[in-house]
């Protein structure tokens, strides 16, 4: 059996690390987001005007974060529902 309530904190600090790690690359680095969006989503648009603001770092940031615990949540109810 999986520990769900550790195993959810885990996964929202460290989901909270690489979203933090994300943005600020995006924000000193602007060419990394096309490069993600052609190799990583593989597609490619114009993103036209950067949106960077603490408006947009945290409404990602609690976004990313409600992704994150569902995946987990999900994860640890197939884990601990599947016989071995």
């Amino acid at each position: 059996m999986i520990n769900m309530k550790h195993l959810l904190k885990v996964g929202a600090a460290w989901i909270s690390i690489v979203y933090v790690i994300c943005f600020v690359g995006v924000a000193l680095f602007p060419g990394l987001r096309g490069g993600f969006m052609k190799y990583g989503l593989h597609t490619a648009f114009s993103i036209g005007q950067n949106m960077l603001s603490f408006g947009t770092f945290l409404s990602g940031l609690i976004i990313w974060n409600i992704i994150a615990i569902a995946s987990l949540w999900l994860f640890v109810q197939l884990f601990n529902s599947i016989k071995k």
